[in-house]
């Protein structure tokens, strides 16, 4: 399984590097076509200086748009106790950190990185799963710490507005152009104008690829960290009973049309549940609990009033 584990893990990484090349070379396109070369190192200037301010900020101002508070270790100690061994064996040195969201979502995510960061909870998503899927859904959040998955995904982020910006320029060059082209003294860029038109939907179309693969290396993380496939896939498939039906309702026929796929940040969740399951197989059989699986309702002992937007944007997560 430890071969397996490594192969795949190489497989992501390569996919990585070959999208983020991607999403690279669609971002020199308007940026050549507006000024040639000049263009090309200003709009990666542009991006460099944007990774490293936007950086500092986008942890505070997810913990202050989520109406967050600080969870102590004695509002939940046992779930405190499961983040302590999955942050030794993800080998994260830094005092592990739980924010709590009063929000009835079934949702989770991390904030900053594993020097300096922490993970949020939803009212929701602690009253919904038991301590074996919650202990899933953390390992899948500290492996997003472990690699910065949040750097990188505001980094895609970036290029991706800085791409559709800069089609958006080139667009309002060739408009001011058009008078030019109708008297005849200049030629329509037919090309010029096809490539700056899919720039940004094949730019954003590589951002959403790139989160999934994320994702699904999130998983493969997860399942080590924890070496319990079967946690996470759980609570996965309690999250997509819960949260699939309003998209049910939505579509007459109860499933998402293939094309739909294309345009969600996470990949399908029947895929990422066979994945699990397949690791699951590989490993020796956990042995069976007395007692069928059941929300713990006293993982939160007592739930932290909101800390504002004045506290979360004025200082880091950590302080």
């Amino acid at each position: 399984m430890t071969h397996r584990l490594a192969a795949q893990r190489l497989r992501n990484a390569l996919q990585h590097l070959l999208i983020l090349a991607g999403l690279a070379l669609l971002l020199a396109v308007p940026g050549y076509l507006l000024a040639g070369a000049f263009g090309v190192a200003w709009a990666f200037g542009l991006v460099a200086l944007t990774l490293y301010l936007g950086g500092r900020i986008p942890p505070r101002l997810a913990l202050a748009r989520a109406n967050a508070g600080l969870l102590r270790r004695h509002q939940a100690p046992a779930l405190y106790r499961v983040l302590d061994l999955l942050y030794r064996r993800a080998g994260i040195r830094a005092e592990p950190q739980l924010f709590y969201v009063p929000s009835a979502d079934l949702n989770a995510f991390a904030v900053g990185d594993a020097r300096e960061g922490g993970i949020a909870l939803t009212d929701g998503l602690v009253r919904t799963l038991d301590l074996r899927q919650l202990a899933g859904v953390l390992a899948h959040e500290v492996s997003h710490l472990r690699h910065g998955d949040t750097r990188v995904m505001s980094m895609a982020a970036t290029m991706t507005r800085l791409t559709i910006w800069g089609a958006f320029l080139v667009q309002l060059g060739l408009v001011l152009m058009l008078p030019m082209v109708l008297a005849g003294e200049l030629r329509m860029p037919w090309l010029e104008l096809l490539v700056v038109a899919l720039a940004p939907s094949a730019s954003t179309l590589l951002q959403l690829a790139l989160s999934r693969n994320r994702e699904f290396t999130a998983d493969l993380e997860a399942a080590a960290l924890t070496r319990d496939p079967l946690g996470l896939a759980g609570a996965l498939q309690v999250l997509e009973r819960r949260q699939g039906l309003w998209l049910s309702a939505l579509l007459l026929g109860g499933r998402p049309p293939g094309w739909f796929r294309l345009l969600q940040t996470h990949p399908p969740t029947d895929e990422r549940v066979r994945r699990l399951l397949a690791l699951a197989r590989l490993q020796p059989p956990r042995p069976s609990s007395p007692r069928p699986h059941r929300p713990d309702k006293g993982l939160v002992v007592n739930r932290p009033s909101p800390l504002g937007h004045r506290h979360w944007l004025g200082r880091r997560p950590g302080r």
